[in-house]
């Protein structure tokens, strides 16, 4: 732990605010049992406001409790931590157990669970997402091997512990003497209360009484509890940024990293940074709880560390000045993996764009509101709440300072707020991730397990589809209108958005991306939190097409450029000073003969029906 404190050292910045949110992160996350322990310290005058480690010597009983399995109360053998953030042993998983109604996604793993055993959560689990913790495999390995060396040496340094029984054991009408253990086991409190755990003679709940301890025992705890750090140092430093790790998560696949690092790695990839498997997690790691057993660790063996590391961590993420910090380009719609074509010109979207590519290559882009349609929260605002984070592949700087721009959505977002700077639109957003995989299992089966409705119910029919036949409704369409050489589905367009995803979560944006229909009904794609609903809204599209009710919505006169000026009229701006160039649907192509197309494309669907 030597390091970790030369690292603190270093870490002074904001530290006095850092230990605050430190303490009281430390205080929830402690356990109910060690509760008592903060308060009896505040009694007798020490401070609280700072969190203090515990101790080896006089707080070796809560330390035993922190590595106590909760179901069998030994000390943690091949943990697994589950979905939930909690930890059990490998041997104290329930049985699997097989599932339903869950077409999406179909793979062995995750055909099998078991229900979680611990009060709070309850919920299924897929057997997939249930792997061991490393991290916590590798920690329990070396404090067995420190304690198994220490028995061996201390024959001469002993320790009598004795288990106090509580009230509600009492009073079941069994003798107290058959249900307190009391052993005399070599070394120190430390030593010894393991050793009794690992017997299974230490219910995790319960309280000890030790006998009056000598020098030799205090010294034995606080080295054997120095070694434990020494030891587990490198277990608990994150992968990704090589520092103590600050509200640690670990994957469905075992491994542990700091929340902000595993977030910035799902910024880049859907795999383990360690081992690439497929991570069925939200980006963003919304709702997804952190290592309880971890957290809980690190905040009792050094809170110090914890509260300068984060410090640090705050400052690093500290953007601009205020919470409006996220540029924003009203223009058009974007979607997520799919390519957006830009062309900036005016001088204070040159100024957005250099200050995006200096710093992480990023900026906003939100449809215009051109019916002045309310927007939550923030009224009628002249954007669409909802809009996709797009990240600048190429850029070109033309001769005239012109900037040709070659992107790519990132991920879809709310606004929260909005401003102005520098003439160009700001905010803050939040970032909009679909639901865990397993909330889209349970909707799935929810819904497809429902009773059967009339053939005239079309909502009704899509709500009982599978997801995976949805899907297959929507790739069987595009087949159906490529045979027909519909020229939305020329090759130039193809080239440009790829090939139909098999993806059921990219297939409605590639879509979206191709069909000529109109922004407005594209945009109910964006809000959107499941696989399915966006499945369903194509699905819908693609009926209404079929049967001849579809009512093509006209594109307004004019070319793709003079629309996007008007998405900045509302600031006041005249149209001859704002120009920019969506080229999503083609080389180059205007407005008018997307309408062309989209006409074009109704009656083709509307004969071959």
């Amino acid at each position: 732990m030597s390091v970790l404190y030369a690292l603190a050292a270093e870490r002074q910045l904001e530290a006095a605010a850092a230990a605050a949110k430190a303490a009281q992160i430390a205080h929830q996350a402690l356990p109910a049992e060690d509760e008592a322990l903060m308060s009896s310290r505040a009694e007798n005058g020490v401070e609280t406001s700072t969190p203090v480690a515990l101790a080896a010597h006089e707080d070796a009983r809560p330390l035993i409790r922190l590595i106590q399995c909760p179901l069998c109360s030994r000390p943690f053998r091949t943990p697994v931590t589950l979905p939930c953030g909690n930890t059990l042993c490998r041997q104290c998983l329930p049985g699997v157990h097989d599932r339903t109604h869950v077409s999406y996604p179909d793979v062995p793993g995750r055909r099998t669970a078991i229900t979680c055993p611990f009060g709070e959560c309850g919920k299924e689990h897929p057997s997939a997402d249930c792997s061991i913790d490393v991290v916590m495999t590798k920690t329990m390995d070396a404090i067995a091997e420190i304690v198994a060396k220490q028995m061996s040496v201390a024959v001469d340094t002993t320790t009598l512990v004795q288990e106090q029984v509580r009230w509600d054991e009492c009073v079941s009408g069994e003798p107290v003497a058959d249900k307190a253990c009391s052993q005399t086991l070599p070394g120190g409190r430390l030593v010894a209360t393991y050793a009794l755990a690992a017997k299974g003679d230490l219910y995790r709940a319960s309280e000890v009484r030790y006998e009056v301890s000598g020098d030799a025992q205090k010294a034995m705890d606080m080295s054997v509890l120095h070694e434990v750090l020494e030891a587990t140092q490198s277990q608990v430093e994150c992968q990704v940024c090589y520092g103590l790790m600050l509200d640690p998560v670990t994957t469905f696949c075992g491994h542990t990293l700091c929340r902000k690092c595993l977030t910035r790695t799902l910024d880049h990839s859907l795999h383990c940074p360690v081992c690439r498997r497929g991570l069925g997690l939200p980006p963003s790691l919304i709702g997804q709880p952190s290592n309880k057993t971890l957290v809980d660790l690190l905040n009792a063996l050094c809170p110090d560390a914890v509260a300068l590391r984060f410090a640090a961590a705050r400052e690093e993420e500290a953007g601009g000045p205020g919470e409006l910090n996220t540029p924003l380009f009203v223009c058009s719609l974007g979607f997520p993996n799919m390519p957006v074509f830009l062309r900036i010109f005016e001088p204070r979207y040159r100024l957005m764009l250099r200050r995006s590519l200096e710093s992480n290559r990023e900026f906003g882009m939100l449809m215009y509101n051109r019916y002045g349609e309310p927007q939550g929260d923030l009224g009628s605002v002249h954007f669409y709440q909802y809009g996709t984070m797009l990240h600048i592949d190429n850029h070109q700087l033309l001769a005239d300072g012109t900037s040709l721009i070659e992107s790519r959505g990132a991920y879809r977002f709310r606004v929260r707020a909005h401003g102005i700077h520098d003439g160009y639109a700001v905010g803050n957003v939040e970032r909009l991730d679909d639901v865990p995989t397993t909330e889209e299992e349970r909707l799935e089966a929810a819904e497809t397990s429902g009773a059967p409705v009339p053939e005239w119910d079309v909502v009704g029919q899509l709500d009982r589809m599978s997801t995976q036949a949805l899907l297959d409704l929507g790739r069987s369409f595009i087949e159906r209108m490529r045979g027909r050489s519909a020229n939305w589905l020329q090759q130039r367009v193809l080239d440009i958005h790829g090939q139909p995803p098999t993806d059921p979560a990219l297939f409605p944006f590639w879509f979206a991306s191709v069909l000529p229909i109109s922004d407005e009904e594209k945009y109910k794609l964006l809000p959107t939190r499941t696989v399915r609903a966006r499945l369903k809204i194509i699905a819908g599209w693609i009926r209404r097409i079929e049967s001849q009710r579809w009512v093509g919505h006209s594109i307004p006169e004019g070319s793709d450029s003079e629309e996007r000026d008007e998405s900045v009229a509302a600031e006041g701006e005249s149209e001859d000073e704002t120009e920019a160039e969506a080229e999503g649907e083609g080389e180059g192509e205007t407005e008018d003969e997307t309408d062309a197309e989209e006409v074009e494309f109704t009656a083709t669907s509307s004969a071959g029906t």
